[in-house]
């Protein structure tokens, strides 16, 4: 078995405008980064006031500190960890936040029958991509951890602000939606500081473009070709939009000729296949995020019946040749 990690590169190339220092009379630019969620946080933002563009960019990254606390499933103090371990025996009352949270993801789990799914946690393990590069399990370890996958087995209780899980072994897993909630925060701390112009990338996976930078019509970004180094198959301008995407080069490993991918099917327990990659844009970034996982599990044909209206989708599918275009 070859196990090979993600290709070097981001799934998106943003065109960060270059001038740092601006003239007199014309916005300033700041970027700045901070790593968490397991991801890197980029912000490149335009004003004219440079304590407010501080300002901004220091509480966006409070905000992204506070977050990882809440969301991650990696640290044992976390409210995300603490559901975890909790959840199969008693029903854990939820900040409003958290359960709102999963009240949406339910939503998307309903609409996408049963693509969409964060009880993946036990499928990431045994196929070793849970703080690993990926291995080819026993099809008994499948059946075992597919008896704790499935969303209808996590039960929320609105009137109580809970989550219980219908049996123990279900863990979720936030790694499909947590940098989606995070990016629609810094915008709107951004938006909340008067920041009219600034890009938000969550690793270059999920994205924001926030107005327009000086003198252009949105903010340019470009998908890469999901096995191509150095090449890219369409170019988008955001504004006042956020793109996700999602695809094989992220995390995979090859067995037998084959390329399994740590995006799986959870109604079957084996990594989706026929899509290569799947970029969809939207108003919100937690709705872009989201809905790249089904069009991608489900393929073209249900995508084309599927898609909500306010969303864009742009498909690379793994053909003889690999096609990508636009969902029309």
């Amino acid at each position: 078995m070859r196990r090979k990690r993600a290709f070097p590169w981001a799934n998106v190339l943003i065109l960060w405008l270059v001038p740092v220092v601006a003239l007199a009379g014309e916005p300033l630019r700041i970027e700045s980064s901070i790593d968490a969620m397991g991801s890197t946080f980029t912000i490149v933002a335009f004003d004219e006031d440079r304590v407010r563009l501080e300002s901004a960019l220091e509480e966006s990254f409070d905000e992204v500190r506070r977050l990882d606390n809440l969301l991650s499933n990696y640290k044992t103090h976390s409210e995300w960890s603490r559901m975890n371990r909790e959840a199969a025996s008693q029903p854990v009352r939820l900040s409003q936040e958290l359960f709102g949270l999963l009240e949406a993801c339910q939503g998307y789990s309903q609409w996408s029958d049963g693509a969409f799914d964060l009880t993946v946690g036990p499928l990431l393990k045994i196929w070793g991509f849970y703080k690993g590069s990926g291995r080819l399990p026993h099809r008994a370890e499948i059946r075992t951890a597919m008896g704790h996958v499935g969303y209808r087995l996590v039960e929320l209780n609105r009137a109580e602000n809970s989550v219980k899980f219908a049996r123990a072994g279900v863990e979720l897993d936030p790694g499909g939606i947590g940098k989606g909630m995070a990016v629609d925060r810094l915008v709107e701390i951004l938006q909340r500081n008067r920041i009219g112009s600034a890009l938000v990338s969550a690793g270059g996976s999920t994205i924001y473009g926030l107005g327009s930078p000086p003198g252009e019509a949105g903010w340019k970004v470009k998908i890469r070709h999901p096995k191509i180094e150095g090449q890219y198959v369409e170019n988008v301008v955001l504004k006042n939009l956020s793109m996700s995407t999602s695809g094989t080069s992220a995390k995979f490993f090859i067995s037998g000729g084959k390329l399994y991918s740590h995006i799986f099917d959870p109604r079957t327990g084996y990594p989706a296949q026929g899509m290569l990659s799947v970029s969809v844009t939207a108003p919100r970034a937690l709705d872009s995020e989201a809905w790249t996982k089904p069009f991608f599990i489900n393929g073209r044909a249900w995508a084309q019946a599927h898609k909500p209206g306010q969303a864009k989708v742009f498909l690379c599918e793994d053909r003889l040749e690999i096609a990508c275009a636009w969902l029309q």
